[in-house]
């Protein structure tokens, strides 16, 4: 038996799970340990770090549904088969950075949704909660499997940059989620939601100004502005056909997906 911390992670992974051995399974230092996460569809493995004789470290994989999965934990050693040497239950679960990044996804070019959006800026979160509240929504947005069309100032293009109206830029800028603007940056939409005016007349540019928010400021107006350090800054992630590796330079993890 193994124990597992957490036993469940959202959808888009990234988080951290603690393995717990038992006595037994406390093995001499050539022994590799891999976790293998078996879905209905997809299939993951990660390797796994030692923090001490009896625990493992390593970074929950993104899953494509809700569900719970079937986790080996696997053993090798050089000249020896792999053996299975535990099994667990583990859930993967829609939590609420999920369920945040879908409905700003969806509500795009939505003003009710979008002032709705400035109504709850009126309650300011604290920082720390900002941080957090960038790095997984960020995360989570990353995940999603956005339609090819999707575009950050909504799927009505016929709207001319001279119409003023909130969009998700002016969102992220306001609340200074700075993750979470470097990633709509990059999406279509992205760089011309910089020019729109809202009904007070402000721009997104402006509004980081006039917030004082001088980090994110940068980050839209200069030419060779790099990405914010974040969870996903730590990891690089190829793509090959059915199968796609990660590597988690924080953890020094590697995750392989692949089609089951």
């Amino acid at each position: 038996v193994m124990k597992l911390n957490p036993q469940q992670a959202p959808l888009y992974g990234d988080s951290v799970i603690t393995v717990q051995l038992t006595e037994e399974d406390k093995v001499e230092d050539d022994v590799v340990f891999y976790l293998v996460f078996t879905g209905s569809t997809v299939q993951h493995c990660t390797s796994t770090r030692k923090i001490n004789p009896g625990s493992l470290e390593t970074i929950s994989p993104g899953h494509d549904c809700c569900e719970t999965v079937k986790v080996a934990l696997c053993a090798s050693r050089e000249g020896h088969p792999v053996l299975v040497v535990a099994e667990e239950s583990f859930q993967f679960v829609q939590d609420e950075a999920y369920d945040a990044a879908q409905f700003l996804a969806t509500c795009a070019g939505n003003q009710q949704a979008l002032n709705f959006t400035r109504f709850l800026d009126r309650s300011r979160p604290p920082a720390a909660d900002v941080d957090f509240l960038d790095e997984k929504v960020a995360l989570a947005f990353r995940h999603l499997k956005l339609p090819a069309e999707w575009n950050v100032l909504g799927a009505d293009q016929s709207l001319t940059e001279n119409i003023p109206r909130e969009t998700l830029m002016h969102f992220a800028v306001r609340l200074g989620l700075l993750r979470l603007t470097w990633f709509l940056l990059q999406q279509p939409g992205g760089r011309g939601a910089l020019s729109i005016h809202n009904n007070e007349g402000a721009t997104p540019v402006s509004l980081a100004l006039e917030r004082g928010y001088l980090k994110l400021h940068q980050l839209l107006t200069e030419e060779g502005a790099r990405e914010p350090d974040s969870w996903s800054t730590l990891s690089h992630t190829v793509h090959s056909g059915d199968y796609s590796v990660k590597h988690h330079r924080g953890l020094d993890v590697y995750l392989l997906t692949a089609e089951a």
